[in-house]
């Protein structure tokens, strides 16, 4: 009998190539499928909620795939994190219906960019973009503002996938918070552009730096070609966490509370 099981996994993204498999390279990806395959000798194809970029990192990244062996669904988290190397685990394991798509089936996803503010800190490095230059927060939740809704985002993308010929996104919530050492921002949406969360990031840094104005936000959103605009930076992957992927048939499922800190 095939059944299809869910992976709720975590990882340190600064050894890892990304998730999505490449030849020769190590990934999130290709790891967690040949440590199924040492598991249970079967040979699987795993599906993920988000292509996190090469650094990133995630705290509850989603994926599926299909199975035939007799391993019950809630022991392949314990059946493979003894073999998963330490910067990998599945924090835990279902029995999910053959509908299910972890990639397809999301509602939103909530991801999270920190920057280091002020002295450097090497404890954060791994995990944080580190800007001396002291942040004016407020400007950048005035300007977060401006991002909610549904909007092109053909300028706030790193490198635009050969495939896609859509470039509108919804966005759900964006808030910047002031977090002491470090400078927190939180966007949940539907789905994100190749590097468009990591370029949304420097466009909000350089707002607080003085460096932008607010007004450049709608310019890029109604002419992303507009010669005359220099796009923001795209900030360094070790910044951003995939936080979590929501899953539901209502959409008021999709909303994530901010004030938890994990």
């Amino acid at each position: 009998m095939t059944r299809r099981i869910k992976f709720v996994v975590q990882y340190d993204g600064t050894d890892f190539r990304g998730w999505a498999a490449q030849s020769g390279q190590r990934t999130v990806q290709s790891t967690l499928t040949e440590t199924v395959r040492k598991v249970s000798g079967e040979d699987v194809e795993i599906t993920g909620a988000s292509r996190t970029d090469s650094g990133a990192h995630a705290r509850m990244q989603v994926c599926h795939f299909d199975s035939s062996v007799g391993i019950e669904p809630a022991n392949w988290s314990k059946a493979l994190n003894p073999v998963l190397p330490k910067d990998l685990a599945v924090l835990s394991s279902r029995q999910v219906p053959l509908s299910f798509d972890s990639r397809f089936s999301a509602e939103s996803r909530w991801y999270r960019y920190r920057i280091a503010n002020g002295n450097r800190r090497p404890l954060e490095m791994r995990y944080a973009h580190h800007e001396w230059r002291t942040l004016d927060v407020t400007r950048m939740q005035l300007a977060s503002e401006m991002l909610v809704g549904k909007h092109d985002f053909r300028a706030f993308t790193e490198e635009l996938d050969p495939w896609i010929d859509n470039t509108t996104r919804r966005l759900y919530s964006v808030e910047v918070r002031d977090r002491g050492s470090e400078v927190w921002i939180d966007i949940v949406g539907t789905a994100f552009l190749r590097g468009m969360m990591r370029r949304i990031s420097g466009c909000l840094m350089e707002i607080g730096l003085g460096k932008r104005p607010m007004s450049d936000i709608e310019t890029m959103f109604l002419n992303p070609s507009d010669p005359g605009i220099h796009l923001p930076t795209v900030l360094p992957a070790k910044g951003l966490t995939l936080m979590k992927v929501k899953y539901g048939k209502k959409r008021d499922n999709r909303a994530t509370s901010f004030n938890n800190d994990f």
